[in-house]
């Protein structure tokens, strides 16, 4: 049998979609395309925002058409958070919320034997404790994501998390090495660690995020530790100091803004300050040479004032961002935010469409100032152009012109000129 999967949203559900696919491979199940004929058709949903959904919903009813005697299963946030929405979507033959992922094959087997719709989506409970497969490699990418932490305990006012993905949870500092070890032995010289609320690791287990970072920079054959996004709360400055001492920890830092205006962010119930995001985005600096700090910025909150987004544009404007993430506020049912006065659509996009073009004042600004500066960068492709593609230790996407096969390889790379998105290059020493 053949099994294609379609996957939205974050990091995490990437991950997840490969530990499925490596135990759907296992079963017996050839792994193809979503754009090839295949028996079952896996749709990983997202619902951090109502597009998430539509898209989401919109690709079940897309398999179920094009191939209406395959098998068109549901998984991921969408069915967890939202289950009477994903209940009535008649296209998913079987629906299971995230927290019972790993029973997708049992499932199948059962549609199978009886034809009849399976629908099971259980709540997440207190003193769950974290699942969600290992892996040994990833797809065809030169870089692995590794889940180490799933959960939130925040209760931002507008994020649904908590209810789709339940309460921090953490993998074992043991049962991580010995993932990494697989990935290493299958030739991947740098890993992402990604969770949900990823600084948050360890709450569980009495062990903390630095540990896990630690731990990761101990497998000799894994060359680069990059980290996925980071809550600014929990980066204190002795967890700061500590991650300066890994060698191998890639200074690129993914902080969570949301609003760089105070009355918006406890609105948002966030746990900082715009002055105690600003030290650490100093500190990490200072720590970090050639650090490159992204974040996420909502636009249009619920009473946000044209007052409180100047605030939060020129705050933004302060920090220098090296790029950033621009979304206008999406409202999700059963948070507290839904239930707030809300700005109309034309608002919250005009002030996108502002935030995002002094973030690409921003990205322009750091691109050039990378001009002339040595920096190693893993090639992962070689693009149409024919040029080889790769990304430095702060993630600055990098082109050059090589006849050689590098693929795979770290090699030294003096950036000439910025273009486009990224920079391009000579490679150094060939």
């Amino acid at each position: 049998m053949k099994a294609a999967f379609y996957t939205l949203g974050c990091k995490v559900n990437q991950y997840e979609t490969q530990a499925l696919s490596e135990q759907f491979r296992s079963k017996g199940f050839q792994i193809v395309t979503p754009e090839e004929e295949a028996d079952v058709y896996l749709v990983n949903s997202c619902t951090v925002t109502g597009t998430g959904d539509q898209k989401s919903r919109q690709a079940v009813r897309r398999f179920k058409r094009l191939h209406p005697n395959s098998i068109v299963v549901l998984t991921g946030c969408m069915p967890q958070a939202y289950p009477s929405q994903a209940n009535v979507l008649s296209q998913a033959d079987i629906v299971i919320g995230n927290r019972d992922s790993e029973k997708i094959l049992d499932a199948i087997d059962e549609y199978q034997l009886s034809g009849k719709r399976i629908f099971q989506v259980a709540p997440h409970e207190t003193g769950e404790t974290f699942h969600g497969g290992r892996i040994s490699g990833f797809q065809e990418h030169t870089r692995a994501f590794v889940k180490i932490q799933d959960g939130c305990d925040r209760f931002c006012s507008y994020c649904i998390i908590p209810t789709s993905r339940g309460r921090v949870r953490s993998k074992p500092l043991g049962e991580l090495e010995e993932e990494l070890k697989r990935l290493q032995d299958a030739g991947f010289l740098e890993i992402v660690l990604v969770g949900i609320n990823l600084s948050s690791y360890g709450k569980d287990l009495s062990v903390s995020f630095c540990d896990a970072v630690e731990r990761a920079c101990s497998v000799d054959g894994i060359l680069r530790v990059r980290l996925g996004s980071l809550e600014p709360d929990h980066l204190t400055p002795e967890v700061v100091k500590r991650l300066a001492n890994c060698e191998k920890l890639c200074p690129q830092f993914h902080l969570s803004l949301q609003s760089g205006c105070d009355e918006t962010l406890r609105r948002m119930n966030r746990h900082y300050t715009c002055a105690e995001y600003e030290a650490l985005c100093g500190s990490l600096r200072q720590y970090f040479p050639d650090a490159a700090i992204t974040t996420d910025v909502m636009t249009g909150f619920p009473g946000e004032t044209e007052e409180e987004f100047a605030a939060s544009l020129s705050f933004v404007r302060k920090i220098g961002f090296e790029k950033i993430h621009v979304f206008p506020y999406s409202s999700r049912p059963g948070t507290k935010a839904a239930s707030m006065p809300q700005l109309p659509k034309a608002v919250k996009e005009e002030r996108a469409r502002r935030m995002r073009a002094a973030a690409d004042e921003m990205r322009k600004s750091f691109l050039t100032g990378e001009i002339g500066k040595c920096f190693p960068v893993l090639f992962e492709t070689r693009g149409t152009n024919g040029l080889l593609e790769g990304y430095t230790p702060n993630y600055t996407p990098v082109r050059v012109c090589a006849l050689q096969e590098l693929c795979g390889s770290i090699c030294d790379v003096r950036l000439t000129e910025a273009s486009g998105d990224g920079c391009i290059g000579e490679l150094i020493g060939f």
